[in-house]
């Protein structure tokens, strides 16, 4: 039985410190001249408002094509020496709330199972999406998934703002889902309906990474329901963080 190719870009995370497991995430891979990524949320890797700071983070990878439900940990330390290994972006506005981490490819099994975004597939903030065109955001939401064959779950989503305007002045863009935690570092992506469709190809457009949901501070809590609404940095901002460091 075929699965369809997105449901393998998508890696359930944990964070660690030590062997003590505190949150459950989302990722994604991305390659980009033969060097591979994880991509998360940047919170997940260090909140200093929450004194979140894990030391390692964990995901799982499937490693058998014909046996979708086997599955091995593959654990990738954060820091060296005190130094982080993740990348993270900012810009006029402030932090962006992406990182990437690059994988030790030859440190992978060698039936590793997965597909990965590369910036072929990224949908230029220029380009024309129609508001309240229909994504997916892929992940883990509570951690939730297929706990036998270990893949994530899509939540429907609209984007809820003018995509390619910096909402608010901000580097991303809105979605209207029910989203959780556990869904931070999700991709946010739509059917690449020109792709040809074989088992091997990845046919989607990656058009952000979900971060979190968004809130109005004067809300009041007893009278007014969340809004609904989420948080997605564009995509664009993974050819900045995958750039080769100079020499």
């Amino acid at each position: 039985m075929s699965i369809d190719s997105l449901l393998l870009a998508s890696a359930r995370l944990c964070t660690f410190a030590g062997d003590l497991h505190l949150t459950n995430a989302s990722s994604f891979f991305f390659e980009r001249g033969g060097r591979l990524f994880l991509v998360t949320s940047r919170h997940v890797m260090r909140d200093d408002a929450s004194g979140h700071r894990p030391d390692r983070i964990e995901i799982e990878l499937h490693i058998d094509p014909d046996n979708i439900a086997q599955i091995v940990p593959f654990s990738i330390p954060l820091y060296r020496e005190d130094a982080p290994l993740w990348r993270q972006g900012i810009d006029q506005a402030g932090e962006i709330d992406v990182a990437v981490i690059e994988i030790d490819r030859p440190a992978l099994p060698e039936t590793s199972v997965f597909h990965a975004f590369t910036p072929a597939h990224m949908v230029d903030p220029a380009e024309n999406v129609d508001i309240g065109a229909s994504v997916l955001i892929v992940g883990f939401p509570l951690g939730f998934h297929d706990t036998l064959h270990h893949t994530p779950v899509a939540r429907q989503a609209a984007i809820a703002s003018a995509f390619g305007l910096r909402f608010q002045g901000q580097g991303y863009f809105l979605t209207d889902a029910r989203t959780h935690r556990g869904a931070s570092g999700a991709p946010v992506v739509m059917r690449d309906v020109e792709a040809p469709s074989t088992p091997d190809d990845l046919p989607w457009r990656l058009l952000g990474v979900h971060s979190s949901r968004l809130d109005v501070g004067t809300r009041d809590l007893n009278q007014d329901e969340a809004l609904g609404l989420n948080c997605a940095w564009y995509a664009d901002i993974l050819l900045t963080l995958t750039e080769d460091e100079p020499a």
